[in-house]
């Protein structure tokens, strides 16, 4: 075995893990990565030799690279993913439960010389800012070079890891083996009580880029829970007023419903002097404050997002920051080395090689691009970074936001009565199915606060959670509820969308700061017609708005029944708050 890299630590529980991971799994090399741009050429150089990369056009996307995903592995898959606590209660009905220890011994045994032939690469990597006192340390050890240049990008990685850990203890073991990425051997699975993350038989980002997902959301979600802090599947932005003030939200929606460009939305040209910085565009970190606020960090160092309908119309920020020192996955490549994907700005390649290395016209019967393409890019990219990104101890958070892709029911906006009536709000969301996901189109799948996949315990505990958050909080943020996919009886969208959900967003702000105008509904406070500011608006009216604002009563009839299904199956465990709520909706109603 040949060592690579600097071994940039003496510390023994890192070493020891490292040793027993080695003789485990027998790479022929081990490379320690210490994130600096050196090793970056390095590794890029090694991938592109390896044909795991594929340099794309310098003059069109400089630092760009092109990488296409086996076709079986190509998502998440939460089929495949297991949550692992001494009792099933513990992970409660909403996960996959497997007892840890049988487990662990299944999972090791597949790694059992898993890496003959391949390099291992030891990733230490620091979530959250240098110096704050939620960020956590990981060290993931893959067979994938592909894996170690995103997490490059996704994570602060290197020393600053171990500076970070200093002589303590507390960081997560991760482990990674590709094998032979074939479905029936893969398997994602978190050890909560033992801060251990092992995943195995797949390539995709997903599933492999151990700081994302499987620490900051299902580890996290667990050690947050008993450490008095909340790590949500949230992106956070800051708001600046042409006076220069600013104030920052959280908002967590499915997926499909707009969360990237929600995070880097730009003010329509009627908010004059307004600014819209993105702190983090998937993930929160949030904590209470010396002064009673919540303040939350983004623990990562990039994007991963989903490439299809992504433009210069639906997010142009995004665009400019995938312009450069990206990682594309599973897009079309063009014939002059560029990508392309569905929804992208301008007409479809004449031509191109789509995501599985076959010929593609805008004849062809499938799509170019896989629905659920990928680009992974650093967030000091964004021309709209937020400078407190960095800032150890986080922003405070003034208001959370949930939403979902609903074509009824749900009107434009409403606040929630109070905290507690606003976490029976998060735990009711839902999204209607699209043409891409699976089930009936139009049905709505519950996913509670978007963490219906990501939560690394008991859904009913993590409810309690929420509600005891409550008494640590002297200030709480106010909690909304939007929609923007909101239909008439043809089918057409009652509300734009894009930057012109500045409009709904800066009623939010105007009812955080005590200066705007509510109705009483059944639903919370929704704001008239006359509340919302839509100067420059074009051919939308007052009566538009007032439908997509509209609450039925009968729908709301068919909604009660159709919540009923997610809180019957976590019954057992529900706090008796949330009961109450839905008591409470159906006497107003």
């Amino acid at each position: 075995m040949t060592m690579l890299g600097k071994c940039n630590t003496d510390h023994p529980a890192v070493l020891g893990w490292v040793r027993e991971m080695t003789d485990l799994c027998q790479p022929d090399r081990v490379f320690w990565c210490d994130g600096s741009e050196a090793e970056k050429a390095a590794l890029t150089e090694e991938a592109v030799a390896q044909g795991v990369l594929l340099k794309l056009n310098p003059a069109k996307l400089p630092g760009c690279y092109y990488h296409r995903s086996n076709p079986n592995d190509v998502a998440r898959v939460e089929q495949c993913t297991y949550i692992c606590t001494e009792t099933q209660e513990e992970a409660g009905p909403t996960n996959n439960w497997a007892p840890p220890k049988e487990m662990r011994q299944k999972l090791l045994a597949m790694a059992r010389g898993g890496m003959r032939g391949r390099t291992m690469y030891v990733i230490p990597y620091l979530m959250g800012p240098a110096g704050s006192p939620l960020a956590k340390v990981g060290f993931e050890l893959s067979d994938s070079v592909y894996v170690a240049l995103n997490m490059r990008v996704m994570t602060r990685m290197g020393q600053v890891a171990y500076q970070h850990l200093g002589h303590g203890e507390d960081f997560n073991r991760g482990l990674h083996c590709m094998l032979d990425i074939h479905p029936e051997r893969r398997f994602i699975c978190h050890f909560p009580h033992e801060n251990l993350i092992i995943s195995v038989g797949s390539a995709y980002g997903g599933n492999v880029l151990l700081g994302k997902k499987c620490l900051a959301l299902r580890i996290g979600s667990y050690l947050a829970s008993r450490e008095g802090w909340m790590a949500e599947h949230m992106l956070i932005l800051g708001v600046e007023a042409p006076t220069g003030q600013k104030t920052y939200v959280a908002a967590a929606f499915p997926s499909a419903c707009g969360k990237t460009n929600f995070a880097m939305m730009i003010p329509p040209p009627h908010f004059k002097g307004w600014k819209i910085w993105t702190v983090g565009d998937d993930i929160a970190w949030m904590k209470p404050g010396p002064d009673g606020r919540l303040y939350a960090i983004n623990p990562e160092a990039g994007y991963f997002g989903v490439a299809p309908g992504t433009n210069y119309k639906s997010n142009p920020n995004a665009m400019k920051t995938i312009a450069r020192d990206t990682l594309y996955t599973n897009v079309a490549l063009t014939p002059d080395l560029d990508v392309w994907w569905e929804g992208k700005d301008g007409p479809p390649p004449s031509t191109c090689t789509d995501w599985q290395g076959r010929p593609w016209t805008p004849a062809s019967k499938e799509k170019a691009a896989h629905p659920n393409s990928r680009f992974t890019a650093p967030m000091a990219n964004n021309p709209m970074l937020a400078p407190e990104v960095n800032d150890p101890q986080g922003v405070p958070i003034s208001a959370l936001i949930f939403g979902g892709r609903r074509a009824s029911t749900l009107p434009l906006v409403f606040e929630s009565f109070d905290w507690i009536h606003g976490v029976f709000v998060g735990a009711t969301i839902g999204s209607e199915t699209t043409a891409a996901a699976a089930g009936t189109l139009g049905q709505v799948r519950r996913d509670p606060m978007a963490m219906l996949p990501f939560c690394g315990y008991n859904m009913g505990d993590y409810f309690r959670h929420w509600l005891r958050m409550r008494k640590r909080l002297k200030y709480p943020p106010r909690i909304f509820h939007v929609n923007w996919f909101r239909k008439d009886a043809a089918g057409n969208f009652l509300w734009p969308g894009f930057g012109e959900n500045m409009r709904v967003l800066k009623w939010i702000l105007d009812r955080c700061a005590g200066g705007a105008h509510g109705h009483e509904t059944p639903l919370g406070w929704v704001p008239g017609p006359e509340d919302l500011d839509l100067g420059g608006m074009d051919g939308f009216t007052p009566e538009h708005l007032t439908r997509a604002l509209a609450i039925d009563a009968e729908e709301w009839r068919r909604e009660l029944v159709l919540q009923e299904e997610l809180f019957l199956k976590l019954y057992p465990y529900l706090p008796k708050e949330m009961i109450f709520q839905r008591e409470l909706l159906v006497a107003r109603l």
